[in-house]
């Protein structure tokens, strides 16, 4: 027993190994799995919806919302969007930027190991080919770059989509605003003089009273009644009629301020809004206009008066449209009983009016 442990040690001592334990060719060394780079879809992704779709998105919502009427949209709010949708965009071009150069220094490292003479430092240069294969690299690379070209063109045609769709809109809110002017041009306007009609004139009587308030400005209201005017309408029909109250407007057109309002207040009565004008340059104003109707040819051929009533803030009534419009009024149909073709002023001695017959109600032949 000992002589045969003996033999045994003896050759395990020499070398002598069993057939089965000999040791076989050296096994080839596998290459370990190219793996990609944690989260470069997610990078890619990213960068992706900053640079297009959030800006698309922001660029349409501040678009829609500024296509409004006048008065209705927030210009900061619309200039705000835009300018996160501008940064958005920016940041997104820079991080597909960083990407690409990120992939470019990845491809370029195994590229210059592979330049290396096959002899020099090849203990240092074995386990980079291993880890990151050149072809590998560049595959990765030709992907991303087709993938950023993808996303520049999409960028693009966007881009082109948003200035089109700019376009419209801005053409669409033009022609808002334009169709916009002119219904309330039409609707401020008397049809047959081209004149502001009433509506239009209570307003800025309003505006000017306001103002006399808060500023003390004088402010004058005229009233004037073409005379005899229902002969006209009766002897030589409307259409005669409808000249005369164009030819009334061009005249007063013509010899009044642009800053005056100048209406037709109704049938053959004009009103006139003299603007920071006293009692007494408005009694200037209306004999000066009463001294010229006279002399101007109608198509007609007849000859035209006129009467003249005045008001004014803040020598008659108390700072109120209605009561400047009441005194002036009274003070018009006090010229038509006094003898017509004359210039009134509130104040004046004037025979009472029926209290049953309000002033739109009574004929001023």
């Amino acid at each position: 027993m000992a002589g045969r442990s003996g033999r045994v040690t003896e050759g395990i001592g020499s070398g002598h190994l069993e057939d089965n334990d000999a040791p076989g060719p050296p096994a080839q060394q596998q290459r370990p799995a190219r793996a990609r780079p944690p989260g470069i879809m997610g990078a890619l992704i990213l960068a992706l919806a900053f640079a297009s779709f959030v800006p698309l998105l922001i660029a349409t919502y501040a678009l829609c919302f500024s296509a409004r009427p006048p008065g209705g949209g927030d210009p900061s709010r619309d200039l705000s969007l835009l300018a996160i949708a501008a940064v958005s965009a920016l940041a997104g071009v820079a991080m597909l930027w960083r990407l690409v150069r990120s992939a470019a220094r990845r491809a370029e490292s195994p590229a210059s190991q592979a330049l290396r003479p096959p002899g020099r430092d090849a203990a240092a240069a074995a386990p980079a080919r291993t880890a990151s294969p050149a072809g590998g690299s560049r595959e990765d690379v030709d992907v991303l770059m087709d993938t950023f070209s993808r996303a520049l063109g999409s960028i693009e045609q966007q881009a082109a989509e948003i200035d089109q769709f700019t376009a419209r809109l801005d053409s669409a809110y033009k022609e808002i605003e334009s169709s916009s002017a002119r219904l309330k041009e039409f609707s401020f306007k008397d049809e047959v003089t081209g004149l502001y009609n009433r509506r239009f004139f209570s307003i800025r009587l309003e505006e000017e009273v306001s103002r006399y308030r808060r500023f003390n400005h004088p402010v004058s209201v005229v009233l004037l009644d073409l005379d005899a005017f229902k002969a006209i309408n009766d002897g030589l029909g409307h259409a005669a009629g409808d000249e005369t109250l164009r030819g009334m407007a061009e005249i007063l057109l013509k010899h009044s301020r642009g800053i005056n309002v100048i209406c037709r207040y109704g049938g053959d009565e004009f009103a006139v809004l003299l603007v920071e004008t006293s009692k007494a340059g408005a009694r200037l104003y209306a004999d000066r206009i009463r001294d010229i109707v006279p002399t101007h040819r109608f198509s007609h051929g007849r000859r035209i008066t006129a009467s003249f009533g005045i008001a004014s803030l803040p020598e008659d009534v108390a700072p109120a449209p209605d009561e400047i419009i009441r005194a002036a009024d009274e003070a018009l149909y006090a010229a038509k009983r006094a003898g017509k073709n004359r210039v009134s002023l509130h104040g004046d001695s004037t025979p009472p009016r029926p209290s049953d017959e309000p002033p739109e109600a009574r004929n001023r032949e």
